[in-house]
């Protein structure tokens, strides 16, 4: 069975195309009241589904939405905060996913001041959706109190909340607030991703790479001398390892290569790129085809890229880097046949003109071509 946490980021990869704000309905904010009324029979449920889908409910986006639903959550509660987290973390199991984030987002706007209940409440709700964004404003209220709890969070017997641990104190989390004195000085975390870089869960793993990476950012150096340490540990940490440096690995950072076995491609050549269509129309593929050659008897471990300067709209580039394969070869040559598509997607924006691609093998771009993407009008 897949975990809640995983379907979280599934469903967090996918957000615009699912229209996941869609999904707080009134069959969802129905079954939401009726779990309420359990743990308080004179809860007003008519009144609260009013308040929910008022006149500008239409207009509000996903994070409104959830936000409005706290809101709701805080107007029709008891107003004594200990009694209303009670009965949410009652209610609390029933519902998952990301939906159900407005239960740990109640604890971020109204329990800020009763720190020791609701940090209780943010590791209960986790279990079920996550308190990942929820946890960051007590981060920044009171750092080092916070990350001796992500240290005992770290050592929780359940996932969850060890997930928490790393995915929380995240310097850069996607959608989340931000931690600057994290981005500046890292050193507060590197406690909690030690326990955790070997833990049993694959997800918690993931998120401990995640982290290195939002570090290996603005700390390349640190990331590079953890992995080095950490590389040689177990098969689980040296995937944590790798995924962490990827973005390393993707700028050419020599050193990130060669911890990997990727050396200088001295010896290897491209030859007879094809870059076609010369004109790639708009929503359609460029192809694109081309062979390494070695001069030595095997083209041996190779990370094989491709990048793209994508056009903007003021008419400068953007480069962004796409990994074709890696692995270790015995023949000294190889043939490629890829394509990218310029179908439109919810996190790219394209722009007609000149396109500039080239080919990369271990951090070194060694040919490149181009192409010219047309208008929507041609």
């Amino acid at each position: 069975m897949r975990s809640h946490a995983v379907r979280f980021l599934s469903e967090f990869d996918s957000i615009m195309a699912k229209l996941l704000k869609d999904q707080f309905d009134r069959i969802y904010l129905n079954r939401l009241a009726d779990e309420l009324v359990k743990y308080q029979s004179n809860f007003p449920k008519q009144r609260m589904l009013k308040f929910v889908f008022d006149q500008d409910w239409d207009q509000k986006e996903l994070k409104h939405r959830m936000r409005h639903i706290t809101l709701a959550l805080h107007e029709f509660l008891p107003q004594k905060y200990e009694v209303a987290i009670k009965i949410l973390k009652n209610a609390a199991p029933q519902f998952g996913g990301f939906e159900a984030m407005f239960f740990p987002d109640f604890v971020e706007v109204y329990g800020i001041k009763e720190w020791d209940l609701s940090i209780s409440a943010l590791e209960h709700f986790t279990k079920y959706s996550s308190s990942e964004f929820a946890v960051r404003p007590f981060i920044i209220k009171d750092p080092k109190r916070m990350m001796r709890q992500m240290r005992d969070w770290a050592s929780s017997r359940n996932e969850h909340v060890r997930r928490l641990a790393s995915e929380g104190s995240r310097p850069r989390l996607p959608w989340a607030m931000a931690l600057p004195e994290f981005k500046k000085d890292p050193s507060p975390v590197l406690p909690v991703l030690k326990i955790l870089k070997a833990d049993p869960s694959e997800y918690v793993r993931r998120s401990v790479a995640n982290h290195l990476n939002d570090i290996s950012k603005d700390h390349p150096e640190l990331v590079i001398n953890l992995a080095k340490q950490w590389i040689t540990e177990s098969s689980e940490t040296q995937w944590v390892v790798k995924h962490g440096c990827r973005t390393l690995l993707k700028s050419g950072n020599s050193d990130a290569l060669e911890l990997f076995g990727f050396h200088e491609p001295n010896e290897i050549s491209v030859k007879q790129l094809q870059v076609s269509p010369s004109l790639v129309a708009w929503s359609g593929d460029v192809k694109f085809e081309f062979e390494l050659v070695s001069q030595s008897p095997e083209l041996g471990q190779i990370r094989v890229e491709y990048a793209i300067d994508f056009v903007r709209k003021n008419g400068r580039v953007s480069r962004k880097v796409f990994k074709i394969s890696e692995g270790t070869y015995s023949m000294v040559s190889k043939v490629y046949r890829c394509q990218h598509s310029f179908k439109p997607i919810t996190t790219r924006k394209y722009y007609p003109g000149i396109h500039r691609l080239a080919l990369i093998v271990n951090g070194v771009e060694l040919a490149a071509g181009q192409f010219e993407l047309l208008s929507t009008k041609t």
